[in-house]
């Protein structure tokens, strides 16, 4: 004869859309601390193991490295983004911002080098698009006669020459390059933190 379970024995309810979103937010989060010390090309098998997750719920919220990769950049274009909109923030704030995901994230990067002059076949898509965001938020805070926004793209290809500066092992070295690099670029930027509304 077989017992029934007794109301604190039974199986406790399946979290559905609950544990999926929650899987998901730890996905992003691991997938941005992988990212941004190992880049883009970071094993996806790390990223599954720092967010407690399988490699199957891995890809079952993202089926290919580059949506896991959109997924991470999205975070620090938006936050580019809303540093542009707000109101009373000036230029050198928000290159302030943008130095800092420069200065902490190896994949954020990579997004600078995909703008409009990238003319590698191999830039996937949703690159450039983060690429152009990032420019079209920045220009709506750079004068027309600015150096950087004489010419179509060469805002970005200013941007990419400071995140080719950003080198070093520490965050330290990694911040004092890119403000150097600014600095003879002509350019003031402001403190180098993320954007908190």
């Amino acid at each position: 004869m077989t017992q029934q379970a007794t109301p604190d024995e039974r199986r406790p309810a399946n979290d559905g859309r609950k544990a999926a979103a929650r899987n998901r937010a730890a996905l992003v989060a691991a997938a941005r601390e992988i990212c941004a010390e190992y880049g883009l090309s970071a094993p996806l098998s790390a990223i599954a193991c720092r967010a407690g997750v399988s490699q199957g719920v891995l890809y079952r919220h993202f089926p290919d490295r580059s949506a896991v990769a959109s997924a991470v950049l999205e975070e620090n274009v938006r936050e580019i983004e809303q540093a542009a909109a707000a109101e009373g923030v000036d230029t050198a704030r928000i290159l302030g911002v943008l130095t800092w995901h420069l200065t902490e994230s190896a994949a954020f990067i990579s997004i600078v080098h995909a703008d409009g002059t990238d003319d590698r076949p191999n830039t996937p898509p949703y690159m450039r698009h983060l690429s152009e965001r990032v420019e079209r938020a920045l220009l709506r805070h750079v004068a027309d006669d600015h150096l950087m926004a004489a010419i179509p793209g060469d805002l970005m290809i200013a941007v990419a020459m400071v995140s080719g500066a950003v080198t070093g092992a520490t965050r330290e070295q990694r911040e004092r390059r890119a403000r150097a690099a600014w600095r003879l670029l002509g350019v003031e930027i402001g403190p180098l933190q993320p954007f908190d509304g």
